[in-house]
């Protein structure tokens, strides 16, 4: 009877040692987490209240139920909050801190900023309780996270807080282009309803991105002004490509690549790939559909062959994008 050699009782224990130390590399830290923080800051007004609350209270019903985040680590500020819940810029920095702790480089964390903005022609703010944030001080708050950030500011002269925040693995959006818009928004009422509204889900893959909202949000905006026969006072931007620039949902520009592949849900095996160059003819086609629905509100301005033409010009548009669209759904 053959013996077996010594050595493969030496060699057997220190392969099985490799085998366990491969297996712990190889294997994955887990799935990535998700935080959010909402921030409803100071109402100013008494009327304020009950739409900051809705839109709050909105918000963590639909991250807790239809997106499925953990509730602790959801955290929320607000206008008469408790010690720490309080929307103070004590509370903001406490709470970033606790999330900074915790998060890894391949976790996500979404900021929702709800209430009223200012700009002082120097700087722009988020109004809290007590002293405000800058947008340069947001940016250094939010400098330190290790993972990808969302952040959406939802207020009036919030624009420069594209600049100031933007960057690598950022994702961010404004309500306003400029410093000039300084009315209250109506961007906050469409962008929550969005984050889980199946229509705001264009390529139709079961999930609503980042893009998505946005694209959803700005053209809710849009047909809100248009229907009360008035223009807008708000035009929302979003940046992801890290440039500062950013651009409107159906307007010209880079960005859009990143945010349309960035979901609040949790990834779902198997789900289908977003498709990035169907997302944007669905968005251009629903940019000119409202284009059509301005140009009707305008039609007592202009003389009948300018409107001719441009309503000619819009559905020769209109037909362009739509026959791509089906080109593109059938590959």
């Amino acid at each position: 009877m053959l013996s077996v050699p010594k050595v493969r009782t030496v060699l057997v224990p220190r392969v099985l040692t490799l085998l366990s130390v491969l297996m712990a590399v190889s294997a994955p830290v887990g799935a990535s987490e998700r935080f959010a923080l909402i921030v409803s800051g100071a109402h100013g007004e008494a009327s304020y209240a009950e739409p900051y609350g809705q839109w709050r209270q909105s918000t963590v019903t639909a991250l807790l139920e239809k997106l499925e985040f953990d509730d602790a680590k959801i955290l929320t500020l607000f206008d008469g909050g408790d010690a720490n819940h309080a929307a103070t810029a004590a509370g903001v920095r406490r709470s970033l801190d606790a999330i900074r702790a915790k998060m890894r480089a391949d976790d996500l964390l979404f900021v929702l900023l709800l209430g009223h903005g200012s700009f002082d022609g120097t700087e722009a703010k988020f109004n809290l309780v007590g002293p405000d944030l800058s947008s340069a001080e947001w940016a250094a708050l939010l400098k330190p996270m290790p993972g990808q950030v969302v952040i959406v500011n939802t207020t009036a002269a919030s624009f420069p807080f594209l600049a100031h925040l933007s960057g690598a693995r950022r994702v961010v959006i404004t309500a306003t282009d400029s410093v000039a818009q300084r009315f209250d928004t109506v961007f906050p009422a469409f962008f929550v309803r969005a984050l889980t509204d199946a229509s705001a889900d264009l390529d139709k893959n079961g999930r609503v991105s980042i893009w998505e909202a946005f694209a959803a949000a700005s053209m809710g905006v849009r047909r809100y002004f248009t229907q009360r026969g008035q223009l807008a006072t708000e035009h929302a931007i979003i940046d992801d490509n890290g440039d500062g620039i950013g651009r409107e949902a159906g307007g010209d520009g880079t960005d859009g690549s990143v945010s349309s592949r960035t979901y609040l849900d949790p990834d779902v095996p198997g789900a289908a790939p977003t498709d990035e160059a169907l997302l944007l003819l669905l968005q251009k086609r629903g940019s000119l559909q409202i284009d059509v629905d301005e140009l009707k509100q305008r039609r007592q301005l202009l003389t009948p062959d300018e409107y001719q033409k441009e309503f000619e010009r819009l559905m020769v548009a209109l037909a362009s994008v739509s026959r791509d669209i089906r080109r593109r759904q059938k590959t």
